[in-house]
């Protein structure tokens, strides 16, 4: 019998003052078996980073990337279900990202790994066509402290200003400085 996933929910308060986003959202997230805390709290920041201020044009959902390699770990489509931007965590190939360029108006990629130069040194120079592709990395350091915030029920408040995202459950804080690896985008 297959094991099955776990389901974490949160309640996550954005005060995203570089998009004017400010919002309250429940989210539930599927934890695959073999996902990582460490890797489910990227998603959860994935989401919240990218959640529109409305969904007029659609919806931010998770994907089922881990059990479906034609997915990826966000994404949203909007009503006639094209895809208007595709978000994958972790360090996926190339030509996985030149796909997903081709499918999606827009392409993000967010990599958290202390691994993430090496990975990235040897795909940049294959992802130039893709023009609407922006890769990010999260420094392994913060996001292993995002993983210690993670549980089955989570109250988080998230903040973004000037670049910088904190991440808090009122007892707990994790500051964040994504780094943009691309040009393009």
């Amino acid at each position: 019998m297959a094991i099955k996933a776990t389901i974490y929910k949160a309640q996550l308060q954005i005060a995203d003052m570089d998009r004017n986003v400010y919002a309250d959202h429940s989210v539930t997230i599927a934890r695959h078996p073999s996902e990582t805390d460490e890797r489910m709290m990227i998603r959860l920041l994935a989401f919240a980073l990218n959640v529109p201020a409305d969904d007029k044009q659609g919806q931010l959902e998770f994907a089922k990337d881990l059990w479906d390699v034609d997915e990826p770990a966000l994404w949203h489509k909007d009503y006639t279900d094209a895809i208007q931007h595709w978000i994958d965590v972790g360090q996926p190939d190339d030509k996985r990202l030149m796909r997903a360029a081709g499918r999606a108006e827009r392409v993000t990629v967010i990599s958290f790994s202390s691994s993430t130069p090496v990975w990235w040194k040897g795909i940049e120079t294959k992802l130039t066509r893709a023009a609407n592709l922006v890769v990010w990395q999260i420094e392994a350091a913060q996001s292993q402290a995002l993983a210690r915030l993670a549980e089955r029920g989570m109250q988080l408040q998230l903040t973004v200003q000037d670049g910088t995202v904190w991440m808090s459950t009122g007892t707990d804080s994790v500051e964040i400085t994504p780094r943009r690896l691309t040009v393009g985008g």
